[in-house]
């Protein structure tokens, strides 16, 4: 199985526009990865080389889920006719991932569900290449978790095909051990008047990068791709970002915040807004915030906005990186609170925004407790 943006690839010719980039389902159709190109230049690749050209275990998993109405969770083989009509992928991880899984994880939501979760808790420490699948059907309403904790080793894709009116929210959630590698591709395509909120949110793990797309292909979808992280000393965290405005009257929100603390707490956040030819009357906006708490620590964060038709609703983007802001501070402290504990509310108001659009108050409870957990880890190694 293979499909191409071009007949024939030309990976020397410099790509003018973010939707001509070369895509293949096949791992050798790429070059290989030396660590200055674009897509890869701020990861620590040779960490990640057996993920990207190394032999993956593409068999199914142990998974946890709930019987949820309304819901089905099923492997399915990867000649499925459904697989490929998210995306494809456009690097060479993706495309190792994609050439190794043997079955994929089909989630398919219908009609008015309540929240499901899936838990992938026994991945081992071994190289594995996944593949999950996430349909919703026609006017369905739903939330859907990926609950990814435990040991890993993992390059996987995930495809999110919603239908006409669909509206689902997919929470991406990393809360791996420690010594965890993850590398994520998840693609998302809507159908007219389809709604999504896709959540990342990034916490455990040693290296995690993120990228999730978002092709918003007919008239009237809309798209909201928030993101949360918290980055401790030696930790790298990434998020790459893409919306695609191919039609008319379509609208988009890509909001991340993140924190990071500890020597060599590191973040990336890459966002790309494309805004087609056809894209009359988009409505878009990007940005990501990042707030440091020690010294020792870097965060990369590049925004960039594509416009090809002057005929939009409007378009912007924004990034800032930077300390505490001492006003709050001064502001709680002048009310008695005392200054560790200032710092800790100024903080969790800072990256509790994004939690709790979730929409599901015992995972944003669970979440929260997290994050708090995490400060008082800051705190100890502060001390």
């Amino acid at each position: 199985m293979s499909t191409y943006t071009e007949t024939e690839p030309s990976f020397l010719a410099p790509v003018q526009t973010r939707s001509e980039r070369f895509t293949s389902f096949v791992h050798d159709d790429f070059p290989e990865v030396e660590g200055h190109e674009a897509e890869w230049k701020l990861t620590p690749v040779d960490r990640v080389r057996p993920l990207i050209d190394g032999d993956l275990d593409g068999a199914p998993y142990a998974v946890l889920y709930p019987e949820v109405a309304g819901t089905t969770v099923e492997w399915i083989d990867r000649a499925d006719p459904r697989i490929g009509s998210a995306g494809a992928p456009e690097e060479r991880a993706a495309a190792n991932a994609w050439t190794s899984f043997e079955k994929a994880l089909h989630v398919h939501v219908e009609g008015a569900v309540e929240a499901l979760t899936v838990t992938r808790a026994q991945l081992g420490s071994a190289p594995r290449g996944a593949h999950v699948l996430i349909t919703a059907a026609a006017q369905s309403r739903g939330l859907v978790v990926l609950d990814s904790r435990g040991p890993a080793q993992l390059s996987e894709n995930v495809e999110i095909v919603l239908e006409q009116g669909a509206d689902l929210t997919v929470v991406s959630l990393q809360e791996w051990d420690d010594d965890a590698i993850h590398l994520s591709s998840q693609f998302a395509r809507l159908a007219k008047d389809a709604r999504l909120k896709h959540i990342v949110v990034s916490l455990g793990g040693a290296i995690v990068r993120v990228n999730p797309s978002a092709h918003l292909a007919e008239e009237g979808s809309d798209a909201e791709l928030l993101g949360v992280y918290f980055a401790d000393a030696h930790q790298h965290l990434e998020q790459r970002v893409y919306v695609h405005h191919d039609a008319a009257h379509t609208r988009s929100r890509v909001t991340y915040k993140g924190a990071l603390n500890g020597d060599g707490a590191r973040t990336v956040w890459v966002g790309d807004v494309l805004i087609g030819p056809n894209a009359t009357g988009t409505d878009t906006y990007e940005q990501n915030r990042n707030l440091v708490l020690s010294e020792g620590t870097r965060a990369d964060s590049i925004p960039n906005l594509e416009i090809e038709t002057g005929d939009i609703v409007g378009a912007g983007h924004a990034s800032a990186t930077g300390r505490f802001d001492d006003e709050h501070l001064f502001y709680l402290q002048a009310r008695g609170i005392p200054e560790d504990e200032a710092r800790r509310l100024v903080v969790l108001g800072f990256l509790s925004e994004i939690v709790q659009r979730i929409g599901e108050p015992e995972l944003e409870a669970r979440l929260l407790e997290a994050l708090v957990a995490e400060l008082e880890n800051a705190k100890r190694v502060a001390a």
